[in-house]
């Protein structure tokens, strides 16, 4: 739910051990093809299908839209100039 919240997307799932690892595994082959424009969604078509879990809480946008903003200031700050203090 917090990753819905705090992105405002929905949140799938696939039924399988080790997903997260499934998606690395689908991700890096998606780079090792990418020079041929081969499509992830080409790369993942034997996927197992994803099943919705969670949907955003109403006003949750609000809440961490400025928390995101401020995240993204904080991480190009640390990114262009390392030795800064945030």
């Amino acid at each position: 739910q917090v990753l819905s919240d705090v992105f405002n997307t929905p949140v799938y799932t696939i039924d399988t051990a080790n997903s997260a690892c499934l998606g690395s595994a689908y991700r890096a082959i998606h780079g090792l093809v990418a020079e041929t424009n081969v499509s992830l969604a080409d790369v993942v078509k034997l996927a197992p299908e994803p099943r919705l879990a969670v949907t955003p809480t109403a006003g949750a946008e609000e809440l961490y839209r400025p928390l995101l903003k401020r995240y993204a200031e904080l991480e190009q700050k640390i990114i262009y100039n390392p030795t800064s203090s945030c």
